[in-house]
């Protein structure tokens, strides 16, 4: 080593740095390569010891786990509870990055997560229940979609279980003895709300009882909407006794309508929300709703991908639907 320095005319320390691939090292590249021919010139090599060790392969210990949004809304959150949950049981810690549904923040997260050693395979999840066009980036590993599909219908993907939530919900009220049941229903165009709605149509059918457009307002998930929804259903001519609403900030605008026309919950009209928010404990009087299933979706989505990555197969089309439990609170009476 000594006589490369000499030959290349640098200190020993840096022919030490440039054989041994310190790329740390503040080092030009004209200066890397002057040592690198005095050392080809002098036949020198490292002695076997000072050699680096071939790579060993990286046992996976990471799922990278990306999501649209996190901050917007309570539901994302508990699935990533659910999803660290299940990881750390089995061995393996989650990392989150959030993309806000951008292209260029997405690629950049799933090339800094791949430069890992030791990544397992993904959850891929969004906010809202869609339809997501899956990165090819991300079919390298295992993956899993979590309250999502893929229009190919190739990969499995977590979701819940919205129609037979929505037709769970109306069956309840139903067998409180309400016959004449308005809904406040969310954008139409998202997910959620087309089979929410869709489980309402299906209870009423099996109940014998003919669908009535009169009784179903359009809302946008937020209280106003529940509160302009109730007005009109409670003021009605044939207003209903029950009004069930797809989302709990809805009913929570439903409760403020009830309230101001003078009317009481559940003793003149029963109330039903869905999701089971953290607020629906606390209104007056506590709100019945479905609770919808974020913590076990999680669970589920990597319960899902540890089977796959044991597998070893070619990932395979599997749809999981999470039920969405009754929780029985007191803005609902029987008639």
């Amino acid at each position: 080593m000594t006589d490369v320095a000499k030959a290349a005319a640098v200190s020993q320390s840096t022919v030490s740095m440039v054989l041994n691939h310190v790329t740390s090292a503040r080092l030009s590249a004209e200066t890397r390569s002057r040592v690198l021919a005095a050392a080809q010139a002098l036949n020198y090599q490292l002695p076997q010891a000072q050699q680096k060790a071939p790579a060993r392969e990286a046992q996976p210990t990471t799922i990278g786990y990306l999501v649209d949004e996190i901050s917007t809304s309570p539901h994302p959150v508990v699935s990533l509870d659910g999803a660290r949950d299940a990881a750390w049981q089995h061995g393996y810690t989650v990392q989150l990055v959030v993309t806000r549904g951008k292209p260029e923040q997405e690629a950049a997260a799933i090339a800094c997560l791949q430069a890992q050693p030791g990544l397992l395979g993904w959850i891929y999840s969004t906010v809202f229940t869609r339809q997501v066009q899956v990165p090819a980036a991300l079919l390298e590993l295992p993956t899993v979609l979590l309250n999502c599909q893929d229009p190919a219908q190739k990969l499995p993907s977590v979701l819940p279980a919205e129609l037979a939530g929505g037709q769970a919900a109306t069956e309840y009220l139903l067998s409180m003895g309400h016959r004449r049941i308005g809904f406040i229903n969310g954008e139409a165009w998202m997910m959620a709300a087309q089979q929410r709605l869709s489980g309402y149509r299906r209870a009423l059918a099996a109940a014998g009882i003919s669908y009535d457009p009169a009784l179903v307002k359009a809302g946008d998930w937020m209280s106003g909407t529940g509160f302009d929804g109730a007005m009109a259903l409670l003021q009605s001519p044939q207003p209903p006794s029950a009004i069930f609403c797809a989302n709990d900030l809805m009913a929570l605008g439903a409760l403020e309508a009830v309230k101001q026309l003078g009317l009481r919950v559940p003793e003149d009209i029963s109330v039903m929300g869905y999701d089971d928010q953290e607020i629906s404990r606390h209104t007056h009087p506590p709100l019945t709703t479905m609770e919808l299933p974020n913590y076990d979706m999680g669970y589920a989505a990597v319960e899902t991908l540890l089977e796959q990555a044991a597998s070893k197969a070619p990932p395979r089309r599997r749809l999981i639907q999470t039920d969405c439990p009754l929780v029985q609170r007191h803005s609902v009476r029987t008639l």
